[in-house]
């Protein structure tokens, strides 16, 4: 069942206060970061600039991606992000979107070679970065983009393919419906759209989307019901936020 963000969700105040723009930080991998588009920067870049236009809601958005990351190096600095982005005095971000996994799944050193992460561990670590998450504000999750298999390895280590791609991202999916986190499975998406259309959109290196892949990975956060909700709203900042 898909889930809304909706004022109570989110926890703020229902004093009438004077609506303030929302503050989000995107945390993840290369996809947050943007890394094949040279044109837009990526979606997160992409949302940015769409949420600047002035006829826009005026929301605030970081994008604190780090290409290369796994789960563990994310929830490593999650919560030190999230305490310097409140961009307001004495305030901390409204929103969390996570986006990570496609490193942890990748084969090192040859197609049959051992996970970068465990997949054991993953869903340890996947299960804490979430609730470590959740402590802090409201999540949401932005699944990962399907890889070109025949293009790997990709810097001559690292092997990704679909079937670790699905199990690990099936373990991030189950974990954030057991916990309520609207969870976008771009996986799936791209894959029911046929190969003809998502090989068009990922770069040479057949892991990264290119910028018609950034485009459309757009598309889809922005017509993503969890948060539609809000993208054109500006909500009061609650009343009991942690200072910084």
């Amino acid at each position: 069942m898909q889930l809304f963000l909706t004022p109570s969700s989110m926890q703020l105040s229902t004093r009438p206060t004077k609506s303030q723009p929302l503050k989000i930080v995107a945390l993840g991998d290369s996809l947050v970061y943007g890394f094949g588009d040279p044109e837009g920067g990526g979606w997160v870049e992409r949302l940015r600039r769409q949420w600047m236009s002035p006829d826009s809601a005026g929301h605030i958005i970081y994008n604190l991606g780090v290409r290369g990351d796994r789960v563990q190096q994310v929830a490593q600095r999650l919560e030190v992000e999230f305490r310097h982005r409140g961009e307001l005095r004495n305030q901390v971000p409204d929103l969390i979107i996570l986006s990570v996994g496609v490193n942890d799944s990748a084969r090192l050193g040859r197609l049959n070679g051992r996970n970068y992460t465990d997949f054991a561990a993953f869903q340890l670590q996947i299960t804490f970065l979430l609730e470590m998450a959740q402590q802090l504000c409201p999540v949401l999750f932005v699944g990962m983009t399907p890889v070109d298999e025949s293009k790997m390895p990709f810097l001559d280590c690292l092997y990704y393919n679909h079937t670790d791609q699905y199990r690990y991202k099936e373990a991030t999916r189950i974990a954030c419906l057991q916990r309520g986190i609207p969870y976008l499975d771009i996986f799936q998406k791209w894959m029911e759209r046929g190969e003809q259309w998502w090989l068009k959109r990922l770069s040479h290196d057949g892991l990264h989307p290119n910028t018609s892949g950034y485009q459309a990975l757009l598309a889809d956060v922005i017509n993503w019901e969890a948060i539609a909700t809000f993208q054109h709203k500006s909500y009061s900042p609650a009343s009991n936020k942690d200072t910084i």
